[in-house]
């Protein structure tokens, strides 16, 4: 039997990056996924990539910053599929600028969509959770929330900000079999870091014990054994998938 079989997960920001790969792992380890996006297409062009491979899939356009689109996720999840046995937090923008050139927008945007939204997710997904005391719930924050990172202020505050929302709500949700865990991606090679000159890229490499940038799929990875039961004595932990870049 698969590693997953017949769990119930929501992958949020899943059409593309490590999102999708995370959707598309969890498919693969016999889960029925909901996989969400700012638009509908998005999360439906992941959604059926997973049914043609065989999976059980459905899409659903969900911006993780506006709390009522986020209770329609948890009860539209319940409502097709009949549970919620997984939580991934994967959504997340950049506005990347210098302190003093960034704009109040810039802040608040990337810290109520980045860190706001996982609150709200972990919120509503909880409440499913606690009635059937069980539940995992993996949030994906950065390197950079450890080690910071020039012109990214905003984001580091906000992947920083969901390594204390991990510990803490695993302390409140231990005593009902839940686990919440943190993921934190070093260089991975996506849409974002494709767009990187050659001299940045090499620079980064030089920073990499394991001298390569990693893929999503190295996440994913982590994230299925973190949802799956080789981890139910594994709560409020933070994981980093970095080639080594950041260690103690």
């Amino acid at each position: 039997m698969s590693k997953l079989q017949d769990k119930i997960a929501i992958v949020t920001g899943g059409s593309r990056g490590i999102g999708k790969a995370i959707a598309l792992r969890l498919a693969a380890e016999g889960a029925k996924v909901v996989v969400t996006a700012t638009t509908q297409a998005g999360a439906d062009k992941t959604a059926e990539e997973i049914r043609q491979n065989g999976g059980q899939a459905i899409g659903f356009a969900t911006n993780v910053a506006d709390v009522k689109q986020v209770d329609a996720l948890i009860k539209g999840t319940v409502e097709h599929f009949g549970a919620l046995h997984i939580l991934v937090n994967n959504a997340g923008i950049t506005r990347d600028n210098l302190v003093m050139r960034m704009s109040d927008e810039d802040w608040n945007d990337v810290i109520t969509t980045n860190l706001t939204g996982t609150f709200n997710c972990i919120r509503a997904a909880s409440k499913i959770m606690m009635k059937q005391r069980s539940g995992k719930m993996v949030n994906i924050t950065s390197v950079v929330a450890l080690m910071g990172n020039k012109g990214q202020a905003n984001y580091s505050a906000a992947k920083a900000g969901i390594i204390g929302l991990t510990k803490s709500v695993a302390r409140e949700l231990a005593s009902r079999n839940i686990q919440i865990n943190a993921v934190a991606p070093g260089f991975i090679e996506t849409d974002l870091t494709a767009t990187l000159p050659e001299a940045a890229k090499t620079a980064m490499l030089q920073s990499i014990p394991l001298e390569r940038m990693g893929t999503p799929e190295d996440v994913a990875g982590l994230v299925v054994f973190l949802a799956s039961s080789d981890a139910d004595y594994i709560t409020g932990q933070v994981f980093n998938v970095d080639g080594g870049m950041v260690m103690g």
